[in-house]
């Protein structure tokens, strides 16, 4: 019995890791298609969320199934618990990168990131698909020290949010009210992004160590633009 729900356990781990990868790719094709405007790739991100989003089904129901046929306990329950909750996650992820690629597709053929602003998104989608990546990393090899630099690519992607704030309240902000618009809730939908991915890091740090933070454990909240 011990095999096949380790094996089960295992096949939950691998499942992570499969979302984990699709996320990770979805943020940084939608990051593409935002900056250069390209229709197709947009649309094909926001398709592809279908399929994050079917994993995340697939896995909440082999999480409650053992949970109601083995009835784990201390750590096994520990780890069916987490793994619930970072599917979930990953779920967030996935769809705030659809999020950014439907606003490409919004205002193709026009960008909808004005020139003044291409750089601090061009340097927030990178930091994001650093975070997914080390995201991903972790998930296979559960090495701590990743969670810190997850933490370390969160606060980028803060202080470049910030830094969106900043461009559109300066009175040399040329945008019209779409871009300002786009640009706010780009920032957001990347800033929420970053956090999501904290919230991943934690999770998997309490796991390894044991060590619990209610506030850094908790899953960053989700407003209706988000989702």
């Amino acid at each position: 019995m011990r095999e096949i729900f380790d094996a089960e356990l295992k096949q939950i781990g691998d499942g992570l890791i499969e979302m984990s990868r699709l996320v990770e790719s979805a943020i940084t094709r939608a990051g593409t298609a935002l900056l250069d405007g390209e229709h197709e790739l947009a649309q094909d991100v926001i398709a592809s969320d279908r399929t994050i989003d079917q994993l995340e089904r697939e896995l909440d129901e082999r999480c409650v199934h053992l949970l109601a046929q083995q009835a784990p306990v201390a750590t096994d329950l520990r780890v069916v618990i987490t793994a619930l909750r970072i599917s979930a996650t990953l779920e967030r992820m996935g769809d705030l990168a659809r999020h950014v690629a439907e606003v490409a597709r919004g205002r193709y053929p026009a960008l909808a990131v004005p020139p003044s602003a291409r750089g601090t998104f061009v340097a927030m989608n990178e930091a994001a698909g650093l975070v997914a990546r080390r995201t991903t990393e972790l998930l296979s090899t559960r090495d701590v020290t990743l969670a810190e630099e997850i933490e370390v690519g969160d606060d980028a992607i803060d202080m470049l949010h910030q830094d969106t704030f900043g461009a559109t309240l300066d009175p040399a902000w040329t945008g019209t009210a779409q871009e300002t618009v786009d640009v706010t809730l780009l920032g957001r939908y990347y800033e929420r992004f970053g956090d999501h991915g904290v919230s991943v890091a934690r999770r998997i740090t309490y796991l390894v160590t044991g060590e619990f933070d209610t506030a850094a454990t908790a899953s960053p909240a989700s407003s209706p633009a988000e989702v």
